[in-house]
């Protein structure tokens, strides 16, 4: 990912290009509306996007070209732009992308060879909640970072702002901005958390056993601070970049049924009941163990068990 440099003259000259996108992106829109309706789907009418909402275009494999410190686009020039990275393997398409906070991003989707890592030997439960991150089967938790949580006052005040500035005034725009700018820096830290995490779980684990967990329906049920907890420790993103990662490094991962895993005792077997409140499990096995330590180690269990012949 590319971050072109503020100052370039060129970029107004991409809102030309992003109409140019518009007729093709509509086209596809409505095909797939038809689509569902001849297969009965709840199909879903496309929404309108104004002009402020599209922010993004994309090239095939030509159409552009990638130099040193400039990116050539077609129908707009030369670019200048940071390189977060070298570009491996064969670009197939470019995609420009502009942020709430009008920054600027070329997205390049290349094709690359898998690079799998050398086989260990170590195996991991994981057990995810909302006091800590994840707690493993080795014992070792992670810390819940609660990134929104951080900057919630700091959001508020930015909000009591905006909504106090007078609708379509500079002032307004200037508002909006910060707000954009607070939630952006959120979404950031949550994912450079994710990815440090999810690097170095795949790195040194071989296999990998994650429940799989039906998060849509915890928010639903649960209540608003519940749902704002677990909408900022963001697990679905996490097990996302676990997945394309182990898939690259020649990892295994698997996801397992979460019923009981809290409750059933890894030594015995015997279900213990226990309230949400309760975060020691207590087994009349004389088996005493953090709660969140003995699902993870019931996860890796079952997660060995699916893989067994």
């Amino acid at each position: 990912m590319t971050q072109w440099k503020k100052e370039n003259p060129n970029l107004r000259n991409a809102y030309s290009q992003c109409l140019q996108n518009v007729t093709l992106r509509v086209d596809l829109a409505f095909r797939a509306f038809f689509r569902r309706v001849r297969a009965g789907e709840k199909p879903g009418y496309p929404r309108f996007k104004s002009f402020d909402r599209y922010d993004s275009f994309t090239y095939p494999q030509s159409g552009f070209t990638l130099l040193k410190k400039q990116l050539k686009l077609s129908k707009i020039g030369f670019v200048k732009i940071r390189k977060h990275r070298n570009i491996e393997g064969t670009i197939k398409t470019l995609t420009i992308r502009r942020t709430a906070t009008n920054k600027w991003y070329a997205c390049f989707s290349c094709e690359v060879e898998a690079n799998p890592l050398p086989e260990a030997n170590a195996v991991v439960g994981i057990d995810v909640g909302l006091e800590s991150f994840a707690t493993l089967s080795t014992g070792e938790k992670i810390e819940n970072p609660r990134f929104f949580r951080v900057s919630e006052d700091k959001l508020a005040k930015a909000q009591r702002r905006l909504s106090k500035a007078k609708n379509k005034s500079p002032d307004r725009a200037k508002q909006r901005k910060k707000v954009a700018y607070v939630y952006e820096r959120i979404a950031n830290r949550r994912k450079n958390f994710a990815h440090k995490i999810s690097r170095r779980l795949v790195n040194k684990y071989q296999v990998i056993a994650l429940e799989k967990l039906n998060i849509k329906q915890m928010q639903e049920n649960g209540f608003k601070g519940i749902r704002k907890s677990i909408g900022d420790v963001a697990w679905n993103q996490f097990v996302q970049f676990m997945l394309y990662k182990a898939e690259e490094a020649g990892r295994v991962v698997v996801q397992v049924d979460p019923r009981n895993t809290s409750k059933r005792c890894s030594r015995c077997g015997q279900l213990v009941k226990k309230k949400l409140s309760d975060r020691v499990h207590s087994c009349s096995c004389s088996l005493v163990i953090d709660r969140d330590h003995n699902a993870a180690i019931n996860i890796l269990a079952l997660g060995m068990q699916s893989l067994s012949p």
